[in-house]
């Protein structure tokens, strides 16, 4: 036989390995840690933040907002979540006692959140109260409060916690105590190491309130089971930390890991979305096709806190042209940009300065430190880390270096969850104020 009737060799030849070897890697992706801990945790952080400055800056007038004197009346708000099945806790009764004691409880979970402290808790507490308060009055929101609405939820299935919180570094210096007290072969101090009576109060006293509130029937069949699991997960998650740490533990450990990974694909999906969605729908006005969309705005007297800034912009016809087609590019393109992070990182940027703008030339504050904050998904970990480094420098520039840590992008400790902070795994030495060191290439 010829060369030339050698058979040709199949272009599918070695695609059923490849196959294979793609698959294996994105399930260990997926099941050998939670991706992304520092992105979870500066969205934790700005949501938090951005809120509690909103309960903060209206908080003269609350009534007026959320209380017995909005427009909006109870009557009427009643009437609507009786048709939606919104969740609100502001509508079981219209005393301004209560209300006062929900705003305030608002409050409070922003701040527990903002600190990692109690993280699991906290999320939890922190989507009540986003949805109590925004679904009172569902008409005094923007597109920054939609965004904070679904991030409240999301936030409740991530692991938010690993890093820059509280929790983690209450985790790092129990594990020490914990490790000390072990090699002193102390096995009553041992156990009172691993002790923690705040959480098992704050989990009994949120049964408490949960069992009351479903016996009073002020619960959907819905959310009570939703909140129930919740606190019994939390219930599990305790005594299988303290009964049987070991292989159990491993496999709750890595069902925390795997939901953490979704909702964090749910968040980043849910961005593109917006922007895609923004985007398009942009490309079909006629404003936005002839480059004077931004013109109008700016002669509002609502969207004007700097009038002679906005009067200056908006005589301006090449740069009212220029940034109205460059938001529309930018919010089209940028989710196919994901594929490259070079332009990604320039496209994210851009918007990051866009919606700064619009805080300061159109005075919407809270709508683009939600939509900041939502971008943040995105950042890359080498510039998350390097900040974060920076800024303890900042705070602390008598506290000498801190330890030298290889930051990459899953973290290899487990987040301490509301009944208090777990044992860390052992990884290595890290600064508990910056983080676990990490395991995987950075994204």
């Amino acid at each position: 036989m010829s060369a030339h009737d050698s058979p040709v060799p199949s272009p599918f030849a070695g695609l059923g390995r490849g196959l294979d070897r793609a698959v294996t890697r994105g399930m260990n992706t997926v099941t050998g840690g939670a991706i992304a801990p520092y992105q979870s945790a500066i969205v934790r952080i700005g949501f938090s933040l951005t809120w509690l400055l909103f309960l903060l800056r209206e908080f003269p007038h609350r009534v007026e907002l959320y209380g017995p004197d909005a427009p909006w009346s109870w009557d009427l708000a009643k009437q609507l979540v009786a048709g939606n099945h919104a969740f609100t806790v502001l509508l079981w009764t219209d005393s301004r006692a209560w209300f006062e004691i929900v705003y305030a409880f608002a409050i409070v979970a922003s701040v527990m959140l903002l600190l990692g402290w109690r993280t699991r808790t906290a999320s939890v507490l922190f989507m009540i109260g986003v949805l109590s308060l925004q679904n009172r009055s569902i008409f005094e929101g923007d597109g920054g409060d939609n965004v904070i609405h679904l991030m409240a939820i999301y936030l409740v299935f991530t692991r938010c916690g690993k890093v820059w919180s509280l929790d983690r570094r209450l985790a790092v210096r129990r594990a020490a105590k914990t490790a000390d007290v072990a090699r002193a072969a102390d096995l009553g101090k041992a156990t009172e190491a691993g002790a923690d009576p705040v959480g098992i109060a704050l989990w009994t006293v949120f049964g408490v309130a949960l069992l009351a509130a479903s016996l009073a029937g002020k619960l959907s069949t819905g959310w009570s089971l939703l909140f129930w699991a919740f606190w019994l997960i939390q219930a599990v998650w305790w005594a299988v930390r303290r009964v049987a740490p070991g292989e159990p533990h491993t496999v709750l450990d890595i069902i925390a890991d795997i939901v953490h990974n979704g909702a964090m694909l749910v968040i980043v999906v849910e961005v593109c979305l917006i922007y895609s969605t923004a985007g398009w729908y942009k490309i079909q006005g006629g404003a936005w096709q002839d480059g004077t969309a931004l013109y109008y705005p700016l002669h509002l007297d609502d969207f004007s806190p700097w009038p002679a800034l906005s009067h200056t912009l908006a005589g301006n016809d090449l740069a009212v042209m220029l940034i109205t087609y460059g938001t529309v590019i930018v919010q089209v393109a940028f989710p196919f940009t994901l594929f490259n992070r070079r332009v990604k990182n320039v496209l994210l940027v851009a918007m990051m300065l866009e919606h700064a703008s619009i805080a300061i030339v159109l005075g919407l504050p809270f709508f683009s430190l939600a939509m900041i904050a939502a971008d943040a998904v995105f950042l890359p970990t080498g510039f998350l880390v390097w900040t974060a480094d920076r800024l303890l420098r900042r705070l602390r520039p008598g506290g000498g270096r801190p330890a030298a840590v290889v930051h990459e992008q899953r973290a290899a400790g487990p987040e301490p969850d509301a009944a208090g902070p777990e044992q860390v795994r052992p990884a290595g030495p890290a600064d508990p104020a910056v983080g676990p060191p990490q395991t995987d290439a950075v994204t």
